[in-house]
């Protein structure tokens, strides 16, 4: 038997020996699934062996009721003991959950994807519909598309957004297709009416944002080219992933549009600015240039 397939074994007993009910963000409950837990972390950089010995310490200290939230805790603690890379890389969803409670700044980090991806972007527009002006919070153009970007967050890592958020986006789009718009110092319609959200997608609203052709990027979907796939591909952090800002500090670079570590790797005299001039800023960025 391979080392693999003894783990496997080893996980599936620890789950049958050990059913336990958890409660996830949403206030639902749920049995505790640790392959969901062991995929995580594995996504995020941890070998299977580091994996397991997570797990199998979790499994000691995991209570029937335990929220999602204490045991990601747990498992962030127990990874941030022996490896900080892969702990920061586990924490990434936190850390963009963490943009909140308003949703300017996941609009901002939202823009900086886009860039990254080759567009050039503006942030909350008014633009006006054949019937009524819309609030947009990202117009993407390039030179092949022009799109308008409705940038869902949510406070709760449970939160879906649902059939009645894709129709309202779908009701938008109609409303803007048909007018003409001048981005970039060209004349040009609307091509694209994207839905961008941190958490999930109920499955009626991505059933019908396929049925009529609509682009949903959420946190897990689409398969590839995902939200957590653009970030990690263009490693986009956003500030709030770092562990040597405390909350204050953060929200202070974030109420100054400073939402990216890539922001603060190439103007460093930005946490002086916001922080104070005698802020120490050595520790911040030696986390910057490790992630």
């Amino acid at each position: 038997m391979s080392g693999n397939a003894g783990n496997d074994q080893l996980v599936m007993a620890m789950v049958n020996t050990n059913p336990l009910t958890i409660v996830k963000a949403n206030g639902q409950h749920e049995a505790f699934d640790v392959e969901k837990l062991r995929f995580s972390l594995m996504r995020s950089g941890a070998s299977e062996d580091a994996s397991l010995e997570v797990i199998k310490h979790l499994m000691s200290e995991l209570k029937d009721g335990m929220t999602t939230h204490d045991i990601y805790q747990y498992a962030f603690s127990l990874l941030n003991n022996t490896n900080k890379k892969v702990a920061r890389s586990y924490s990434l969803r936190r850390a963009v959950m963490d943009l909140g409670p308003s949703g300017f700044p996941f609009e901002d980090f939202v823009a900086e994807i886009l860039r990254a991806k080759g567009f050039r972007c503006l942030t909350r527009q008014t633009v006006l519909g054949g019937c009524v002006p819309h609030e947009v919070d990202v117009v993407a153009y390039n030179d092949k598309k022009l799109v308008m970007v409705e940038a869902k967050f949510h406070n709760e890592l449970g939160t879906k957004s649902d059939l009645k958020v894709v129709l309202y986006i779908k009701a938008r789009f109609d409303d803007l297709k048909d007018n003409v718009f001048n981005y970039g110092r060209e004349n040009r319609k609307v091509t694209d009416g994207w839905l961008i959200t941190n958490t999930k997608f109920s499955s009626t609203a991505i059933h019908y944002a396929i049925c009529k052709d609509m682009t949903l990027i959420g946190w897990n979907y689409p398969e590839k080219g995902s939200l957590q796939d653009m970030i990690e591909e263009e490693s986009l952090h956003p500030i709030t992933a770092l562990t040597t800002l405390k909350e204050s500090e953060k929200k202070a670079l974030l109420a100054n549009g400073v939402v990216l570590c890539s922001n603060i790797k190439n103007n460093p005299e930005v946490l002086q600015k916001f922080l104070g001039q005698d802020f120490d800023s050595s520790l911040v960025i030696n986390e910057i240039i490790e992630l």
